[in-house]
């Protein structure tokens, strides 16, 4: 239940505005100053502050500036005679959330409440994961407490300790290589490197003598001896990122190297001896790639002896919040400023398909903190690049729309249409119950009354 403080030093009105958010299921206090209403502030979790302008001794300007010194997130909504509101206008430059100008209507006060304390909502829950998402000790900038994340942490701690190779699966931007720094950080090799090599992004050369180092004259440019990733990584861990793009005649070599604990340099003859934990990732199914012939299938076995697989960012949307709050964060740290994001802002992040998973988002929150005014992140500064976003209506896709929607319409006469049916059909589902009719439509109750009113939709009895 919301708590909601009431000051007016005018009891009727006092009476007026209670009922009405008792009978919205609110729990009200009310003060008959702004003096007694401080008290209540400081020592009760309240939700919002409903203050009358004019009252003798503390006004509701000074009640708010109290406020905001105590709880500057805390909204305070003022209530104002109509020839004030030039001076409720400059009282929200002030860090009020609204005003409402008397006479208001009962729809005016509730829709401007649900708002208010939906935002506040959005504010604590936006500072409180920020105070959440230190990282895991280990487990090196890995956030998410999400089911198949917390599935992921159990499987590294039980993974770490040993010496066994682990294949990390997922599309790209998950952060696998995150996970190998993880298994790395809670192993006994932590002390020791970590050397990553990523497979994709070298030709089939430069990838063996990047593996394996080379002597001097092994080719033309090896002007000198070279050690490989491996003997960099002796003692250590080794992840091969993108293990599903090296070519298959050096698949071979990697898996001696596996069997063995040994290679030799590119143009050597001397066996190198190594101690050497294998991690690999891939965005492929490798066990596909095996059917294809693309990946040898006594190698895939040596590197799949631990599975860990990460799931997309879509399939794990309720770690958006933390995320967005740990970039914000340290993007705010780099860039000097202290950050915060609009709700509207969030709700169109949690919402966007992520393709490109935790490394799109994590673009996306670094170009929203450099290009937005202030330190404020809105809604306009997180919207994707053109091309990037997709529009997540998949189901209208291969809608005729000319099947059941005559020509001679207008946009805004189909639109209408669309709703009041849905808003009609939700209200019969729900049993008429406005709350849940809301819940399922994906609006505030507020906002779902002002369609009732729109389209004339009579409030029925249970």
């Amino acid at each position: 239940m919301y708590s909601i403080l009431v000051v007016d030093d005018e009891p009727n009105y006092q009476i007026i505005l209670s009922e009405i958010l008792r009978d919205e299921g609110y729990e009200v206090f009310t003060a008959d100053s702004g003096v007694a209403g401080l008290p209540i502030v400081r020592d009760t979790d309240i939700d919002l502050v409903i203050s009358d302008m004019k009252m003798p001794g503390m006004d509701g300007i000074e009640l708010l500036a109290q406020i905001k010194e105590f709880n500057r997130h805390l909204p305070v909504i003022l209530i104002t005679a109509f020839a004030e509101v030039e001076k409720a206008v400059e009282a929200m430059k002030l860090g009020a959330f609204t005003y409402l100008a008397k006479p208001f209507s009962n729809e005016q006060l509730l829709a401007s409440v649900s708002k208010a304390i939906e935002h506040y909502n959005l504010v604590r829950e936006i500072r409180r994961l920020r105070d959440e998402v230190t990282p895991r000790s280990g487990f090196g900038g890995m956030i998410g407490k999400n089911p198949a994340m917390r599935s992921v942490y159990q499987l590294i701690e039980k993974v770490a300790p040993t010496t066994s190779s682990v294949l990390v699966t997922g599309e790209s931007g998950t952060g696998k290589e995150l996970v190998a720094r993880a298994i790395h950080n809670l192993s006994p090799r932590k002390d020791a490197p970590f050397i990553s090599v990523n497979c994709a992004a070298l030709s089939e050369h430069l990838l063996e003598s990047e593996l394996f180092g080379h002597e001097r004259g092994a080719f033309t440019d090896a002007v000198a001896m070279r050690k490989g990733r491996f003997e960099l990584a002796d003692k250590g861990t080794l992840f091969l990122d993108e293990i599903g793009e090296m070519p298959v005649s050096l698949q071979a070599k990697l898996l001696r190297v596996l069997q063995e604990r040994a290679f030799e340099r590119v143009g050597g003859t001397v066996t190198q001896e190594v101690d050497v934990r294998i991690l690999a990732a891939t965005n492929k199914d490798l066990k596909d790639e095996v059917d294809k012939g693309n990946f040898r299938e006594d190698l895939y076995y040596r590197l799949n002896v631990i599975h860990i697989h990460l799931v997309p960012l879509r399939e794990r949307v309720d770690d958006i919040p933390a995320l967005v709050a740990h970039f914000i964060r340290k993007n705010g740290q780099s860039l000097g400023k202290e950050l915060d994001i609009s709700p509207d802002a969030l709700r169109l992040l949690v919402t966007l398909p992520w393709e490109g998973n935790v490394r799109e988002l994590e673009n996306t929150i670094e170009r929203a903190a450099i290009l937005c005014n202030g330190n404020h992140i809105e809604a306009g500064d997180v919207q994707p690049d053109s091309g990037v976003f997709h529009s997540g209506q998949e189901w209208s896709s291969g809608l005729d729309l000319n099947q059941f929607i005559p020509a001679n319409l207008s946009l805004a006469e189909i639109l209408n249409g669309i709703e009041e049916k849905l808003v009609r059909q939700a209200l019969e589902d729900a049993g008429q119950v406005q709350a849940r009719a809301a819940e399922q439509l994906g609006i505030t109750k507020s906002l779902l009354q002002y369609k009732m009113k729109k389209y004339k939709i009579q409030k029925k009895k249970k």
